[in-house]
């Protein structure tokens, strides 16, 4: 069976050039100037900063946390894409 060849064009006018996704990624690219600053994370560093309640818009230290990319990006996730809770 081919692959399918992805489609970044798409995937960009659907998903990642809404003006919400946009926000939530400035966000954490603030997060991450954040750590930064507190000299938790460096550029190429091959880490995520992980928000511990979920919220990319949260920005407070005692919510934000380094972890590797793998353990940050391995969260069960309900089938809306948030992430699971102990209730969910």
């Amino acid at each position: 069976m081919a692959k399918k060849k992805r489609n970044y064009r798409k995937e960009y006018d659907n998903y990642q050039g809404k003006k919400k996704q946009k926000k939530n990624r400035a966000s954490r690219n603030a997060s991450r100037a954040v750590m930064k600053k507190k000299g938790k994370a460096s550029t190429g560093d091959g880490k995520d900063v992980h928000h511990k309640d979920g919220n990319p818009k949260n920005r407070k230290s005692s919510n934000l946390k380094i972890t590797s990319k793998s353990k940050n990006r391995s969260f069960k996730r309900t089938k809306n894409a948030r992430k699971k809770t102990a209730g969910s």
